[in-house]
């Protein structure tokens, strides 16, 4: 499983871009979360790495109670702002991992897009202990894939990335690479090492197309990019800008959305 240490702090950093231009989620996953676990006013949902909030509705419309645990002291009051008028809703300002939570408690834990900053053998035992006997974990996360069609677009992305990217990360470059159906398999498959049982994945996709401005203000919201120093960000920013708006003006993005379902028995 994949750790990204050292940067979770960064969203924190742009709450109102990150509200704005990270997508939400596709109905038809939302429809197979509630098809594995059935939610309702008495029931309990815990969310990990709510971030701005743009998987909870689903969750929240079901009238079940929702906590949140956010990380972000930003993002957390963005999300008590967004659903003031949920009075089951409420945050935890901290990292899952510290938090303090009770025991067999919960009817479905879940996280979208932010489960994978948690090492897995402390996420998935600490998602395993609040769950209540045969509830229900669900991890879901979204894979872009930009410029998959245009490849004169792609290459100078690329050569950006050379330029500034994997110098200042001391990095190889890495050629673009979709998200497989095997990769998605193998995830799933982590949560039969931590006493789940019924485990399942399934694959939404999905396609986004944004101007060169909002795709340079997109990527402002990604962690490894705000955590560039201003001074290497901006003219690397500059060139991606530059090569969306020389190659057509737009870049489509094509998303594949991973789900794991898994049950503690």
């Amino acid at each position: 499983m994949q750790i990204n240490n050292g940067k979770g702090w960064t969203f924190n950093a742009v709450p109102e871009v990150y509200e704005k231009l990270r997508p939400g989620y596709p109905e038809e996953l939302y429809q197979a979360v509630f098809a594995y676990v059935q939610l309702g006013p008495a029931c309990t949902a815990l969310e990990i790495g709510i971030g701005t909030g743009q998987a909870a509705p689903p969750v929240l419309k079901t009238g079940c109670a929702l906590t949140a645990v956010e990380y972000g002291d930003r993002l957390a009051q963005v999300c008590r702002e967004k659903f003031r008028d949920y009075p089951r809703f409420s945050v935890i300002t901290g990292k899952f991992e510290d938090a303090c939570l009770p025991e067999n408690a919960f009817d479905l834990v879940y996280s979208a897009t932010a489960f994978h900053w948690i090492p897995e053998e402390t996420g998935y035992p600490k998602v395993f202990r609040v769950l209540k006997p045969g509830g229900a974990f669900a991890r879901f996360a979204n894979h872009p894939y930009q410029a998959k069609d245009n490849p004169e677009l792609s290459e100078a992305i690329q050569h950006a990335y050379a330029q500034y990217y994997y110098p200042y990360y001391k990095k190889q470059p890495a050629k673009p690479a979709g998200f497989t159906e095997d990769r998605a398999a193998a995830i799933a498959k982590i949560a039969d090492k931590y006493g789940f049982t019924d485990t399942r994945y399934a694959l939404f996709h999905r396609q986004r197309i944004l101007t060169a401005a909002e795709y340079r203000s997109l990527i402002g919201t990604y962690s490894d990019h705000i955590a560039i120093v201003e001074s290497v960000r901006e003219p690397f920013h500059d060139a991606i800008e530059e090569a969306v708006n020389r190659y057509g003006g737009s870049i489509t993005i094509d998303d594949t959305i991973d789900l794991q379902l898994a049950r503690k028995p």
